[in-house]
């Protein structure tokens, strides 16, 4: 059981006093890549306005806001500072899409998970067989599939069908664990999280960045393996510690401060505190398995393995700021 102390100490870390779950978190989480912005973002920005119009994405208010308040384009560009325009437009196209449907998907999962069957088969379909869409959400999934095989080689699109279908199928899982009685450990939250990330469709596109593919000696070795693991949940803990003001309000369970507070039954503030642990132990072993198989990758792996640690650099500045969680700030610290 976490204590009122430990809290005060995890607060006060090298001196730094925490007056609100922002500043508990910065104080404490270990973040070594140096912030970086892609200089096409504002681009991208109204890429994205005009894509999501193109598929009717965007009619509704409510969507429109979230969008406005989530800022995809701005991720895309702290994720991949030095991705191509083509490239990053892509990118914040398929960050606002999986914003969308993600937000979807969790509100019918919570309220009528039947409903959420035919969904997530549109996306499957489209995704496997290259099925006729059937919604404006399905038509702008074929559109993204299109353009990641018109930019991707036909080995690396597989891949970002595969790991896209894997995404879908996660959100399955979610929807059993919200309309469960039983409340979620700590373990089993990290695997659906895992599964429900939603960053690993990306790494394809981190691969189509560089000049050439990975060999699959490359991409399969299990280090390599290892480290797309440690960089996909690192890049989703991190937005889960300044989501989980807004996720306990809405009644969520899938969030690692979350699921730590309910195992220590603690006040969220030392729960964040003890997820950041968890995710600082998840980058120290993502640098030093980095460093180990560095000498031994090509410039395509280098730049490949550089694109996963720019996810976990990238969710932290972005959740930091933006609007999406602003709750975090306005949440203090005893």
């Amino acid at each position: 059981m976490s204590t009122t102390h430990e809290e005060i100490t995890l607060a006060a870390q090298d001196g730094i006093p925490a007056v609100d779950l922002r500043d508990l978190i910065d104080a404490n989480l270990y973040m070594p890549f140096p912030f970086q912005s892609n200089p096409h973002a504002s681009a991208a920005a109204a890429g994205v306005k005009k894509w999501l119009s193109t598929w009717g994405l965007n009619d509704d208010p409510a969507t429109a806001a979230m969008i406005s308040c989530t800022r995809p384009a701005e991720l895309a560009a702290y994720n991949s500072p030095t991705m191509d325009s083509g490239l990053l437009q892509i990118m914040a196209n398929q960050i606002a899409y999986q914003f969308i449907f993600d937000d979807r998907a969790e509100d019918l999962g919570r309220r009528s998970p039947g409903r959420l069957l035919p969904m997530l088969c549109e996306s499957v379909g489209i995704l496997w067989d290259d099925q006729p869409p059937s919604t404006p959400l399905g038509a702008a999934l074929a559109d993204l599939h299109r353009q990641v095989r018109e930019r991707c080689t036909p080995a690396q699109a597989a891949r970002w069908a595969w790991n896209s279908r894997e995404y879908v199928h996660g959100l399955l899982y979610e929807a059993v664990a919200q309309n469960h009685s039983v409340p979620v450990g700590s373990g089993l939250c990290r695997s659906i999280r895992s599964l429900i990330a939603g960053v690993e469709p990306f790494y394809p596109l981190c691969e189509a960045a560089q000049q050439c593919e990975l060999t699959p000696e490359e991409l399969h070795h299990p280090v390599m393996r290892r480290l797309s693991r440690l960089s996909a949940d690192a890049a989703v803990w991190i937005p889960d510690l300044y989501s989980a003001v807004k996720e306990q309000r809405a009644g969520g369970v899938i969030n690692l401060a979350l699921a730590y507070q309910h195992a220590h039954r603690c006040s969220l503030p030392v729960a964040v505190a003890l997820a950041v642990r968890h995710i600082n132990s998840t980058i120290s072993e993502f640098e030093e398995l980095y460093g180990e198989i560095r000498p031994e990758l090509s410039p395509a792996g280098v730049g490949y393995v550089e694109g996963m640690a720019g996810w976990i650099r990238g969710c932290y500045f972005w959740s930091r700021t933006v609007p999406r969680y602003a709750d975090t700030m306005a949440t203090t610290v005893p």
